[in-house]
């Protein structure tokens, strides 16, 4: 079993930077690959970054990359996304997720078995 616990979230302007964590519990946190998602209001749960076990491969959704980065120390069971030059649009709560597999996931929500409660990320223009 793993549990997670996201923090991070807030407000900022556009073009602004956050950073979120995710912190785990239990001892399988280095073995899981995880991910970052983001759900806005009335819209689908959307993918944004995963990472392998190792934290050796990583993925993006197109719309983030180049502007998001996503990293893990599996010394501090700990997960991060920092997050730069935010829009708007990118206004949502934002959750971290982790899979029963040290192999990297990808976009699908259906392939992670734990989840975060969420994060709120607010992006005022």
């Amino acid at each position: 079993q793993v549990q997670l616990v996201e923090s991070g979230g807030g407000l900022v302007q556009a073009g602004g930077s956050l950073r979120l964590s995710c912190a785990a519990s239990g001892r399988t946190f280095s073995h899981a690959a995880m991910g970052w998602f983001r759900q806005a209001p009335g819209k689908e749960r959307e993918f944004v970054a995963a990472i392998s076990s190792s934290g050796s491969l990583t993925y993006y959704a197109d719309s983030v990359k180049g502007r998001f980065t996503i990293t893990r120390d599996n010394a501090k069971n700990t997960m991060y996304l920092q997050m730069n030059s935010l829009k708007p649009e990118e206004t949502a709560v934002y959750y971290c997720a982790a899979r029963k597999n040290v192999v990297i996931g990808t976009v699908a929500p259906g392939e992670y078995n734990y989840w975060g409660q969420g994060t709120q990320v607010t992006v005022s223009s």
